[in-house]
């Protein structure tokens, strides 16, 4: 803990007019900047945590430095988040920076459609592409076409990232007339509840 705490010191003391914590985090805010490296590579520059894909840029007020962060960090450190010129709660910040992270998969999944719609020229890829911008979600056959083109074409992609929709009962038979094999493309994306239809409609969980 001690070392940890130093890491934060001699991160955000050097590039604050205050100090001493936290009066030195009394200066600074999250800027609203994101950015997804579309990989767990990064690294924390307040606290030194490794493996992060999103960071969140928070700055000094006085002294306009910046750093790159986990949103772990602002949360912990009480950094001050903003909307509409407020100072959000803690539980405010939480659920903004939690927007943030949604929205930041949202864009990766379009990301990995488009480039699947640009690999294979295909009338069934393209409708799912517009039909994700549009509802944020797949259809259980779109959802098996999609992660079976993208694993074919290598496209970077997280599975749970994505989000199937079986609101509508021709999607449910849709799910119950499949092979079990192609529901386990698209299994990652299914939620807890959705997993949980899958395997009364007779479909087995994958092995790991």
């Amino acid at each position: 803990m001690e070392t940890y705490t130093r890491r934060v010191r001699e991160s955000i003391l050097p590039l604050s007019i205050a100090d001493a914590l936290p009066k030195a985090f009394a200066e600074w805010h999250f800027t609203g900047t994101t950015h997804d490296h579309e990989e767990p590579c990064e690294t924390c520059q307040l606290c030194g945590q490794e493996g992060l894909r999103y960071h969140f840029e928070i700055q000094n007020g006085f002294t306009n430095h910046s750093l790159d962060v986990g949103s772990h960090c602002i949360l912990q450190f009480n950094v001050a988040v903003y909307e509409n010129g407020r100072r959000l709660t803690p539980a405010d910040a939480k659920r903004r920076l939690d927007k943030l992270v949604q929205k930041m998969r949202l864009d990766s999944c379009i990301r990995a459609l488009e480039r699947l719609a640009r690999a294979e020229n295909s009338q069934i890829l393209s409708g799912a592409l517009e039909y994700y911008r549009t509802n944020k979600k797949l259809t259980p056959k779109q959802a098996f076409v999609v992660f079976w083109r993208l694993r074919t074409n290598r496209i970077d992609h997280d599975p749970s990232f994505f989000n199937v929709t079986l609101k509508k009962k021709r999607y449910m038979d849709d799910l119950a007339a499949m092979d079990t094999s192609k529901v386990h493309y698209f299994w990652r994306a299914l939620t807890p509840s959705q997993r949980k239809h899958a395997v009364t409609l007779g479909h087995s969980v994958p092995a790991r």
